[in-house]
């Protein structure tokens, strides 16, 4: 295996990372503040809180991982997607930085605001959706380069069926994962009323997800046809993704095994990821960048993946510290502590 298909390798991994612990955060803020509107929020938010308390600080730093690897290796992903994604970057950003402040402000600050909390929960959804932004202009079409200059077409971004079917998955998605973690959590916690109601919203977000998932992948087939090919080259992988989503909601349904069902639901979207991802090789920007030719040299290449697979080595042991001193923890989950 060349140094560049490991390196794009790893960097996947950390984006999939990104992608469960995100949308378990993000669809927890969102949750909360649902929870509050529906006067819910006394039976659900201490657990809620006790979930993000601990994890709301380093949900980002696979993404930071990631985003410094992609132009590391690939160098030229800064040149094409640098300029088209500043507006929908400096959105991500700014979002990012309001769900930051607005959360550390609604718990840490002398005074509970629904403000505050309206915008930490609705940050918990804009942010996905201007995130996938990236996802859709991989596909090809949006971006072009004319006499040098790179320019990102927001007409056709905006008006193109496939843009808004991957921002709904992407939102859909941070739902129902999200949901399904809480049904775990509470669970583990013994909170039979928190979990009345998220295992609902998981029953709930099953039907939009396999929907919404379904809409995003004819709107690849319409879009570009050569990835849609290479996917359904990998129908085993689509088939798995599928097998699994069925075995986690059949279990949630029973009300039985819910860490289980959990454990499915990240198995459904790592083969149903890495399907798109392999489907999309060799480009990353169809049809400006191949992994091959955007590869920085390999003295370089190698020192990254070095570096980067040091750095994952080092961030699962952390994190299941800290899900061992937190959110595992007997006395902790069921608010002994």
């Amino acid at each position: 295996m060349s140094y560049e298909m490991i390196g794009i390798s790893v960097l996947w991994i950390f984006l999939y990372g990104y992608i469960i612990v995100a949308s378990v955060d993000f669809g927890a803020g969102f949750f909360a503040y649902y929870a509050k509107l529906t006067k819910k929020d006394h039976i659900m938010n201490q657990l809620i809180s006790r979930y993000l308390s601990p994890v709301w600080e380093v949900t980002n730093v696979f993404f930071v991982f990631f985003f410094v690897g992609i132009i590391g290796f690939f160098p030229d992903t800064a040149y094409y997607y640098g300029t088209a994604l500043l507006v929908p970057a400096s959105i991500s950003i700014i979002l990012l930085a309001i769900r930051g402040s607005f959360y550390a402000f609604h718990n840490y600050g002398a005074k509970k605001s629904n403000i505050y909390m309206f915008l930490y929960g609705a940050t918990g959804l804009f942010i996905p959706a201007s995130l996938s932004v990236a996802l859709t202009l991989s596909e090809g079409g949006f971006i072009v380069e004319e006499n040098g200059t790179v320019s990102l077409q927001f007409a056709e971004l905006f008006s193109s069926p496939l843009s808004w079917s991957i921002v709904v998955l992407a939102i859909v998605s941070v739902l129902f994962i999200s949901a399904a973690f809480l049904s775990f959590y509470a669970n583990r916690a013994q909170d039979t009323e928190s979990l009345k109601i998220v295992r609902g919203y998981t029953l709930f977000w099953g039907t939009p997800m396999i929907v919404s998932a379904l809409t995003a992948f004819i709107a690849i087939s319409q879009h570009n046809e050569r990835h849609f090919s290479n996917m359904m080259d990998l129908w085993w992988l689509l088939g798995l993704s599928v097998g699994f989503f069925m075995i986690a909601m059949w279990l949630i349904y029973r009300g039985k095994y819910y860490g289980l069902a959990f454990v499915s639901i990240m198995l459904q979207f790592l083969t149903a990821f890495f399907a798109y991802g392999i489907g999309h090789y060799p480009y990353l920007l169809y049809p400006y960048v191949t992994i091959s030719d955007a590869a920085t040299n390999e003295t370089m290449g190698l020192a990254l993946i070095i570096a980067f697979i040091g750095g994952l080595l080092l961030l699962i042991p952390s994190l299941m510290l800290l899900m061992k001193l937190f959110l595992f923890d007997a006395d902790y989950v069921k608010g002994k502590k």
